[in-house]
C-alpha cells in the first residue's frame, strides 16, 4: 500500500512540476513582450532582467499553484483510469477511499506553499521589484545629469548642474526650471542637490538644499527660501509608462492589509472603496491557498468518473473547470469591491461550491457511476 501511494505521489509531483514550468514559461514570454520597450530602450542586463522576473514569481505562483495542483491530480487519475489501474485495484478489494492519502497529502503541501506565497512571498517580491525599478530609474537619471549640460529629457522640466560627483551622485550649483503647473513657472537654484527614490510612493525626486525658488505666476514674482526642497521627476519616460505609484492592495504585505482593515492605518485612506478592496484582497489571499485542496479533491472523482478520455482531452476539461472556478472568483472580487456582496461570501463561495460538488462526485465515483466518451470515436471515424 505504501508503494502504491509513493508511486501516485511521484507522478503527482512530476506532472505538477511540468505544469508549473510550462505556465511560468508562457508568462515569462508574455512579460518579455510587455517589458520589451523598457528592456530595449534602456541598458538593462540579463541578470537584472532575471531578478525582475524572480521578484514577480510569487505573484504568479499564488494563482498558478491551485491550477497546477488540480491538473496534476486530474491527469494522474485520468491515466490510471484509462489504463484500467483503478479497476484492477478495485478488483483487488481496494476502495477509492484507500487512494485518498497521497492526493490529500499532496494538496496539503501545495496549500502550505501557496500560503507562504500569499503571506510572505507576494509582499517580498513586490517590494523588491519596486525597489529594483526605482533604483534603475535613479541610475538612469544620474546618467542623464551631465555636468554643464541642460537636460530636457523630462516634459516641463529643465535641469542643470555645474558639477556632478561620480562617486555619490551629489550635484553642485543646481538649476531647475519647472513649468509643469499651468500658468506658473518656478526657477529653483541651490548649491547642492541629489537624486533620491521613494519606493513606497513610487516617486523619483531631486532633493535640493539651502536654495531659493523664483516663482512667477501671471505678472507676479515671488521669492522663497528653503532648507530642503524636492522636485518630482516623472517616471513615464524612464520606465516606459510602467506604473509604480502608490501601493495597491494586491501589492501590500499581509500585515499592512490587516492593519488597514482593522482601522489602524486609515489615515489618508478613508475611501470606503479602498477599504473594500483591502478586505477583498485579504479574503483572496486566504481563499486561493485553500483552493489547492478544494480543486485537487474536485479533480480526483472527475478523473475517475470520465472513462475513455485521453489525456489531451483531459487537459482541456481540467482547464475549462478551472476557468469556471476562476470566473466565479473574479465575479466575487468584482461584487466584493462594489459592495454588492461581502468579501467573505464573494471570495469563499467558489471554494464552498466546488467542495460540495466534489463530495457528491466522490460518492458517485465510489459507487462506480461513470460517463463514457466512446462517442468521440464516431466523430473521429467520420473525420477520417
Amino acid at each position: 500500500m505504501k508503494l502504491l501511494h509513493r508511486q501516485i505521489f511521484k507522478e503527482l509531483i512530476s506532472i505538477f512540476t511540468l505544469s508549473i514550468s510550462g505556465f511560468m514559461g508562457l508568462i515569462l514570454i508574455g512579460r518579455l513582450l510587455q517589458f520589451r520597450d523598457l528592456f530595449m530602450g534602456q541598458s538593462i542586463g540579463i541578470l537584472d532582467m532575471a531578478k525582475l522576473f524572480m521578484y514577480l514569481c510569487p505573484f504568479f505562483l499564488l494563482i498558478l499553484t491551485p491550477i497546477a495542483t488540480m491538473l496534476a491530480i486530474f491527469l494522474t487519475f485520468l491515466r490510471m483510469n484509462a489504463d484500467n489501474e483503478i479497476t484492477a485495484l478495485k478488483s483487488g478489494g481496494l476502495s477509492l477511499y484507500r487512494l485518498l492519502p497521497a492526493p490529500i497529502i499532496f494538496c496539503l503541501l501545495c496549500t502550505g506553499a501557496d500560503i507562504f506565497f500569499s503571506m510572505y512571498g507576494l509582499s517580498w517580491g513586490t517590494e523588491n521589484f519596486r525597489n529594483a525599478l526605482m533604483e534603475f530609474a535613479r541610475t538612469q537619471s544620474q546618467l542623464a545629469m551631465q555636468p554643464g549640460v541642460f537636460n530636457r529629457d523630462f516634459p516641463g522640466l529643465v535641469f542643470y548642474a555645474e558639477k556632478v560627483d561620480d562617486k555619490n551622485g551629489v550635484m553642485h550649483s543646481v538649476f531647475v526650471r519647472d513649468s509643469t503647473r499651468k500658468g506658473m513657472t518656478a526657477t529653483i537654484v541651490a548649491p547642492l542637490g541629489e537624486i533620491r527614490t521613494d519606493p513606497a510612493h513610487g516617486r523619483l525626486l531631486i532633493h535640493l538644499e539651502n536654495g531659493r525658488i523664483y516663482q512667477q505666476e501671471k505678472e507676479q514674482l515671488s521669492v522663497l527660501k528653503f532648507k530642503n526642497y524636492d522636485v518630482r521627476i516623472p517616471l513615464a519616460n524612464i520606465l516606459q509608462g510602467y506604473d509604480v505609484d502608490e501601493l495597491r492592495p494586491k501589492e501590500m504585505s499581509w500585515e499592512k492589509l490587516v492593519r488597514i482593515s482593522r482601522g489602524g492605518d486609515r489615515a489618508g485612506e478613508i475611501d470606503p472603496r479602498f477599504i473594500r478592496k483591502v478586505d477583498v484582497e485579504i479574503q483572496k489571499r486566504l481563499a486561493l491557498p485553500v483552493a489547492c485542496l478544494v480543486l485537487g479533491m474536485f479533480a480526483m472523482p472527475i478523473a475517475c468518473i470520465f472513462r475513455g478520455m485521453k489525456q489531451q482531452y483531459g487537459l482541456i476539461i481540467s482547464m475549462g473547470l478551472f476557468l469556471v472556478y476562476y470566473t466565479m472568483l473574479s465575479l466575487g472580487v468584482t461584487f466584493g469591491e462594489s459592495g454588492t456582496l461581502t468579501p467573505v461570501i464573494g471570495l469563499w463561495l467558489p471554494n464552498v461550491s466546488f467542495a460540495i460538488v466534489s463530495g457528491i462526485l466522490l460518492k458517485m465515483a465510489v459507487m462506480e457511476h461513470s460517463f463514457s466518451f466512446s462517442f468521440l470515436k464516431i466523430f473521429r471515424r467520420k473525420a477520417a
